[in-house]
């Protein structure tokens, strides 16, 4: 597998995302004292597996390198979406990372995974990407395609929330 299919890798870390892609900015407010249990449902593809996403990592957290094929879908309706994870962050207020994608993806871009405590105690998940369409499926797919993935980013928070007050 070779490696990320556009030059821009980081960006999402800087919050500068690149001009000709699709971007997206989702933040949603978390239960407070929720920090440490979505910081580590996010680092350790926990969020994703609740949300029924299939995740094949080669390694049990998230790290730069590390690749995750997410999978999408049910049975032959099942999308590859490859992975690699281009940054990551875990401190007293932050923790996430950001991946990128690799050939096979059916977009190419970046998409980052952050939860935050803010200096009043309140907790964010915030998902920020910049994308565009790689492949016949998702240029079909147009203006749905945006849809789908706010709607992700959406059940992305739904979900912490879940998984922070069990």
């Amino acid at each position: 597998m070779s490696g990320p299919t556009y030059p821009e890798v980081g960006a999402t870390r800087t919050g500068r995302l690149p001009s000709g892609y699709r971007h997206l900015r989702y933040r949603a407010a978390l239960p407070p004292g929720g920090f440490e249990v979505a910081g580590e449902a996010v680092l350790c593809w926990r969020m994703h597996r609740a949300m029924g996403v299939r995740i094949d990592a080669s390694a049990p957290r998230a790290a730069p390198g590390v690749t995750v094929t997410a999978g999408l879908g049910l049975g032959r309706f099942r999308l590859a979406a490859p992975c690699e994870v281009v940054w990551t962050v875990r401190d007293d207020r932050r923790a996430g990372f950001g991946y990128g994608t690799l050939p096979g993806h059916p977009v190419r871009g970046e998409e980052a995974f952050l939860v935050e405590r803010a200096d009043d105690g309140r907790v964010w998940f915030t998902l920020t990407a910049f994308s565009r369409p790689a492949s016949l499926l998702t240029r079909t797919a147009g203006p749905l395609l945006p849809l789908f993935q706010r709607g992700y980013a959406w059940r992305c928070a739904s979900t912490l929330r879940r998984l922070v007050v069990r």
